[in-house]
């Protein structure tokens, strides 16, 4: 049953599992910063409040304190002194710094900064939430969930193999070294690679024509008349993207492997796919311990061609934007369930729609059994329903339509806690945080172009 859970298993347990993770990270407190900061590192960035202490005698003690925070790649949102309070004579400075600085700095920082202050003091920001503002801050959103990897974990097919293991450290540093923008480099796949490709696209784009939904099928005919699908070959993601973009403005991006749930949900909130360039050991091609290229191109590529589950997609990225560490747990329970396992009605069948079952042979089979339950979506219901993390799913969810559940998903994001509301500008590709009537009226000036143009076209029609 376990061999054949699918290449999505892993998404899942990096989605949800990981979302668990940073709900359970302890908050930073001022008791010691250096033992709880150092406890939890990892490729993101945090939003600090730090207190500390300085000497007034000479300006150059702040100026240095300053210059600590800027060679750790800091940005300062604000600065205050006051004199110390335990000081009458005024000759120490009491200083408080609010600024946004990359995770992995924060050990040093303060090691360097309590070298030439006393009583320093770090609080984590409860209020500001850090996460990407445009889609070229999506080049720092690289947090790995390392849950398997041929290289640390004894049970990956490719564990012992070091020819594979060396491949994968070359996708992971043309994965690391991209940059948005830039053209996503071409891969010169192995013999041994395309016939592993070969196996996963024979076994499975026969089962599309019976399980698969009509918006997936329509998109997978057009990929192999554009983009290289064949069994013989593995497509290119840079033509894969070009294909996307034209479609729905989706475009993909190298990853080097799971991302972390708040990271790989940011991602979608711009339009934006990370997707591998590796394949799964040869010696397990029907089933994948982590998500792999056949997964990401067989899996989610069609779907993400589709206007409508395209901006269903984005609305999950973009309800994830600053969102507590709860509601990322349900959202990525969300993902789970309809994206990566989603089935829909079409004519009075059922279909399937999810990356998961359609990049699974046991799992797309057994979803069409007499075996699973099949509940109506609703996201109330399924951003809690428990999942299954070494079988298929006992459970799962059937839209009535994308429309459907587009707008259920919104009418479920706004109830979502948050002490702000964001704007996501299609033409620059960026999210702004409506917090002022001018913003709010820049938005509807917007919308309201957007919707006499449509109105002119409706009298031309009528």
């Amino acid at each position: 049953m376990k061999s054949e859970v699918g290449t999505s298993l892993c998404r899942k347990q990096s989605l949800i599992e990981d979302a668990r993770k940073e709900k359970e990270v302890p908050e930073v407190t001022t008791s010691d910063p250096m033992a709880v900061m150092c406890s939890h590192l990892d490729g993101g960035s945090s939003i600090l409040n730090l207190i500390f202490t300085i000497s007034n005698t000479t300006p150059s003690h702040f100026s240095s304190s300053l210059k600590i925070l800027e060679n750790h790649g800091t940005i300062i949102y604000h600065v205050e002194t006051r004199p110390a309070g335990r000081c009458k004579e005024k000759e120490e400075l009491e200083c408080f710094v609010k600024c946004l600085i990359p995770n992995p700095s924060i050990c040093s920082l303060l090691s360097s900064l309590k070298k030439i202050t006393s009583d320093v003091k770090v609080i984590k920001d409860l209020t500001s939430f850090s996460f990407p503002r445009k889609v070229q801050d999506l080049d720092m959103c690289q947090h790995l969930s390392m849950k398997f990897e041929p290289h640390f974990n004894r049970d990956h097919p490719g564990f012992g193999d070091q020819e594979y293991k060396k491949r994968r450290g070359y996708f992971a540093e043309l994965a690391y070294n991209y940059k948005d923008g830039n053209i996503i480099p071409r891969i010169e796949y192995t013999a041994e690679e395309i016939a592993t490709w070969s196996q996963v696209y024979k076994s499975l784009s026969g089962l599309y024509p019976n399980y698969a939904c009509k918006q997936y099928l329509h998109s997978f005919h057009q990929l192999e008349k554009n983009c290289g699908y064949t069994e013989n070959a593995i497509p290119q993601l840079q033509d894969v993207s070009n294909f996307l973009k034209e479609r729905t403005g989706f475009k993909l991006r190298p990853a080097a492997g799971l991302l972390s749930a708040r990271d790989f949900l940011a991602c979608l909130a711009f339009r934006v796919f990370p997707c591998t360039q590796y394949l799964r050991h040869p010696s397990s091609a029907m089933h994948s311990p982590e998500p792999d290229c056949c997964h990401e191109l067989l899996g989610h590529i069609p779907m993400l061609a589709d206007k409508e589950f395209a901006q269903f997609s984005q609305d999950i990225g973009l309800a994830s934007l600053g969102a507590s560490d709860e509601d990322i747990e349900k959202l990525s329970t969300l993902y789970w369930f309809t994206i990566e396992f989603g089935l829909c009605k079409e004519k009075g069948s059922i279909k399937a729609y999810g990356a998961g079952l359609l990049s699974s042979y046991g799992e797309l089979l057994y979803a069409f059994s007499s075996k699973p339950e099949l509940k109506p979506f609703d996201p109330e219901v399924t951003a809690i329903q428990p999942y299954q993390d070494n079988s298929f799913q006992p459970v799962y969810f059937v839209s009535e339509s994308f429309e459907d559940s587009k707008v259920k998903l919104r009418q479920y994001a706004v109830k979502m806690k948050k002490p702000f509301y964001l704007w996501y500008d299609p033409f620059t590709c960026s999210v702004e945080i409506l917090d002022s009537f001018q913003k709010v009226r820049s938005a509807l000036c917007q919308i309201k172009d957007e919707l006499k143009s449509l109105c002119s076209a409706l009298d031309k029609i009528y």
